[in-house]
């Protein structure tokens, strides 16, 4: 008869190697986490303020496609304005003919912007709505707009907008409240 040979033998950590392991593992997510907590909050900001951004780009756009005022307004329900400068609720592009900021039968809405999410607010100065003219001008409706998360002005993202209808976007100059 042939010998068996002893398969009891397993091969394993030790528990010195395991909490080693564990310690290393935990200093480095303890390090990770807030650095990734930043880079999302960041990343957030930068979509919304890009989403606004071309918005804003596309109601220039079509109206220097359509030879025809068109406006961005803040809105609510997504088929009026609303007298505000909020748009963190959302906002609206449509075709604005008589350029009084007002979505009347006719007038063609281009783009419903959605809400903003995770408590950011999007804010503007003193204008309720930004009209392009036929020539791309953003004439008597020149604004400054802020998006502002948690963290304050530090972080804030800011679209200026000026009445050549050029658009420009800040970091950090935010007036948030």
């Amino acid at each position: 008869m042939k010998a068996v040979k002893n398969l009891s033998v397993c091969a394993g950590v030790t528990l010195i190697e395991l909490l080693v392991t564990l310690s290393v593992a935990s200093i480095l997510l303890a390090v990770a986490v807030p650095g990734f907590r930043v880079f999302v909050q960041d990343s957030r900001l930068v979509t919304q303020i890009n989403n606004f951004s071309s918005a804003t780009m596309l109601a220039k756009s079509e109206a220097l496609k359509r030879s025809s005022s068109t406006t961005i307004c803040p809105s609510t329900n997504g088929t009026s304005c609303t007298a505000s400068t909020v748009w963190s609720n959302g906002w609206l592009v449509f075709a604005d003919s008589n350029r009084n900021g007002i979505v009347e039968a006719g007038e063609e809405i281009i783009q419903v912007g959605p809400a903003l999410t995770s408590g950011n607010t999007l804010s503007g100065g003193i204008r309720t709505r930004i009209t392009f003219d036929a020539n791309g001008f953003s004439l008597v409706f020149n604004d400054t707009i802020y998006l502002c998360d948690s963290r304050g002005a530090a972080a804030s993202k800011t679209l200026v907008i000026n009445n050549q209808g050029r658009i420009r976007t800040e970091t950090g100059t935010g007036k948030c409240s």
